[in-house]
């Protein structure tokens, strides 16, 4: 009861004080009719204060939100399911949802009545410019009267996870070179123009596909051979991102870092699905995700998955307080005959330079250096550290990288194909 009367909405304590006075005066005046009226306004706040604490909804509530991951800056759809597991129909419920006020303001919904076991649905949108991953919950009910002379707040516990992630733009198939690599019973080889004489053979086991079974070998040794199994050709990936504060220009959605971390996605979810399998890494050498994208367009399931993992990190990603790319030798030497695909913010021609020499291995070597000077200018920490995209591109370049510089407002779509132009390059799928 002590509840119920803290839960007295403004006209529910209105009431009482009219209520009150009312009775005073019909003392002081010795007015019946008046001392009627006093106890009637008196008693309907009181009377509906016990009806609403002793109220025992059973109510189960379920989110989905449609979808669950979203680019920034487009919209996506919250749905609420409220359900009466109990015997009684609900009275008079104020739905409230708790959102970060980044993705917009509170949801607030009333519903009449549920019946029992009954279920109403409501959605809201919600929408942001900054990507992230957002807590979304719990869900709170407001129980009230049908004179709104009290209120109780129920609360649920559970919360949703709601995902931001960044930009991604479609980019046209291009030839890309990488090391391609198989697996299995036999390694990678080139296969001779003779033909079936020089395919790998061994003897059958039991439980072996018969189709499987090469007659040439089987009567040349007697005995039942089979051809050796080898796994799918995989091309691996590298994609580096710059991290660095200083390297960058501008702040909120439209800084440089945003438009790098957009790049990174953008390249990643596309060499993933173009079958090669991405790792993603940052200046100071961090994994921000293992190897992604194992089986090409071939396994689609697969396939979003890796691509969820890869934005579920990009969506979080910060700027670092590295000054230099020396940290992420390891990782670009590690890179071996892999495509490595960097994407950099402010670089000077030494640090051009220092990536060039960590970089080992025959693979393909790709660079989207961003022309940070077209951003906004930098605050007051990071002046006097400038870039010379220019230069750092003639210096990639000359050591056979392929190089786009992308400026401000430039969407990636457009430069893209700027970097495919070599002779040597292959197309995924191509042994």
């Amino acid at each position: 009861m002590r509840e119920a009367m803290h839960g007295l909405t403004t006209r529910g304590r209105s009431f009482l004080g009219a209520g009150a006075a009312a009775a005073v005066c019909a003392v002081l005046f010795g007015d019946r009719d008046l001392m009627r009226v006093a106890v009637l306004v008196l008693a309907l706040p009181l009377v509906s204060a016990v009806v609403v604490s002793r109220t025992r909804y059973r109510l189960a509530s379920s989110r989905r939100m449609e979808p669950s991951r979203t680019p920034a800056g487009q919209q996506a759809r919250v749905v609420l399911r409220l359900e009466n597991v109990s015997r009684l129909p609900t009275g008079l419920l104020l739905l409230e949802d708790r959102i970060p006020y980044l993705l917009g303001a509170r949801p607030r919904f009333v519903l009449d009545r549920v019946e029992p076991q009954g279920v109403r649905e409501v959605a809201y949108a919600v929408r942001s410019d900054l990507r992230g991953r957002f807590a979304i919950g719990p869900l709170t009910i407001r129980l009230t009267d049908p004179f709104g002379m009290c209120e109780l707040v129920r609360s649920f516990t559970s919360t949703d996870t709601f995902v931001v992630t960044p930009a991604i733009e479609e980019l046209a198939s291009l030839a890309l070179g990488g090391e391609w690599t198989g697996s299995g019973d036999s390694r990678s080889r080139s296969i001779a123009s003779a033909g079936e004489d020089d395919v790998i053979t061994r003897e059958y086991r039991r439980g072996d596909d018969l189709r499987r079974v090469h007659w040439r070998s089987t009567a040349r040794y007697g005995t039942i051979m089979v051809r050796r199994e080898e796994r799918p050709w995989e091309a691996r990936a590298v994609v580096l991102l710059d991290t660095r504060a200083v390297a960058h220009r501008g702040e909120g959605p439209g800084s440089s870092f945003e438009a790098a971390v957009s790049v990174a996605a953008s390249i990643g979810v596309y060499l993933g699905r173009a079958g090669f399998a991405v790792q993603l890494v940052t200046d100071s050498g961090s994994r921000l995700s293992g190897v992604l994208g194992t089986g090409g367009s071939a396994d689609h399931d697969l396939t979003g998955t890796h691509e969820e993992l890869l934005l579920d990190e990009l969506a979080v990603v910060q700027t670092s307080a590295g000054l230099s790319l020396r940290t992420a030798e390891p990782v670009l030497r590690g890179a071996g005959d892999g495509l490595t695909v960097a994407v950099l913010g402010a670089v000077s021609v030494q640090e051009a330079a220092d990536l060039v020499r960590m970089r080992h291995g025959s693979g393909g070597a790709a660079a989207v250096v961003l022309d940070v000077d077209t951003w906004r200018p930098p605050p007051s920490h990071q002046r006097g550290r400038t870039g010379d995209a220019a230069g750092a591109v003639a210096v990639l370049r000359a050591a056979g990288w392929r190089v786009v510089p992308l400026g401000a407002g430039q969407p990636l779509a457009s430069a893209w194909p700027l970097i495919a132009h070599s002779s040597n390059a292959f197309a995924p799928g191509s042994p």
